[in-house]
């Protein structure tokens, strides 16, 4: 899971729901569109806070972005149905979110669409079904398809516990910190809080039925390259979900910008912030220029 590297909003950014005809989401914002427009999309166990070091420099670089918790992800409600969370209804949200964002601009601009690891799922989903609303579309720590078969099997077992026990929350929590290696690290007691906080509020069928989403996902990048938007793919120099072989082979065959932030793993968001969001920054400039 993605670990914040604070958990305070910089000066500039807020905290607000965003009502859409989809329902109501909890977002972190920041900035004014004067370059553009962005809405970030968190993955799997993740939220909003996933994107909390991107909001100030990206603000400075003269873009309003928008980081959203999904439905039954933390801070916005969900219902305690399965079917509720597959991938074309997350992707029926985002694109309700988008148009809301979108038309919170003065001149309703279109936007830069950013999808973290699942996140990068359900975004490709959502330009799949309707590609209008964007700008850009970028794809951070996400693969072509399901992830890598260790993670597959990490997964399964988290989705058989919570299927057990979806009513005990604490105790699968519990049984998770329980089986981290014998040499990680402890979290600061701030952020490990916030950690088991998270994973208490986000709703139990969320994560199960996205994660057989993570176990199960098909190749469609040929799909995906037939979507006419510009597309870059970010991770960092290793990855433990999809590994990074598997991200450079995918933004070959959608011909898609790629950039590898050196020295982070599968959340270069959190890990080195700054650099992200130069090269966040960067390719939606170019964007804009060869539209220009």
């Amino acid at each position: 899971m993605s670990k914040p590297p604070r958990l305070t909003l910089p000066p500039r950014a807020r905290a607000r729901h965003l009502r859409t005809t989809r329902g109501e989401f909890a977002v972190h914002e920041a900035g004014e569109p004067a370059r553009g427009t962005a809405l970030l999309v968190p993955g799997f166990t993740g939220s909003k806070e996933d994107f909390i070091g991107l909001l100030e420099p990206l603000a400075e670089a003269g873009y309003r972005v928008v980081a959203i918790d999904g439905r039954g992800q933390y801070e916005s409600p969900g219902p305690r149905e399965e079917s509720a969370y597959s991938p074309d209804e997350l992707a029926r949200d985002l694109l309700a979110q988008a148009a809301v964002v979108a038309g919170e601009n003065p001149d309703g601009a279109a936007l830069h669409l950013v999808g973290h690891s699942l996140g990068g799922l359900v975004s490709r989903t959502a330009v799949i079904r309707d590609a209008a609303p964007f700008r850009s579309l970028t794809l951070m720590s996400s693969g072509p398809g399901a992830i890598c078969e260790a993670q597959q099997d990490r997964t399964k077992l988290l989705v058989a516990a919570l299927e057990v026990m979806r009513e005990d929350m604490p105790g699968v929590w519990a049984a998770m910190r329980a089986a981290d290696p014998e040499d990680a690290l402890p979290d600061p007691p701030e952020l490990a809080a916030f950690l088991r906080d998270r994973w208490l509020a986000t709703v139990p069928e969320q994560l199960i039925a996205t994660g057989r989403v993570l176990i199960s996902e098909p190749d469609r990048v040929t799909e995906l390259a037939g979507v006419p938007l510009p597309k870059l793919v970010v991770s960092g120099s290793s990855d433990y979900v999809w590994p990074v072989p598997w991200m450079d082979d995918m933004a070959r065959r959608l011909g898609a910008a790629r950039v590898v932030v050196e020295g982070t793993d599968h959340s270069p968001n959190a890990e080195d912030p700054s650099a992200t969001a130069a090269a966040l920054a960067s390719f939606w400039d170019s964007v804009d220029a060869r539209r220009g």
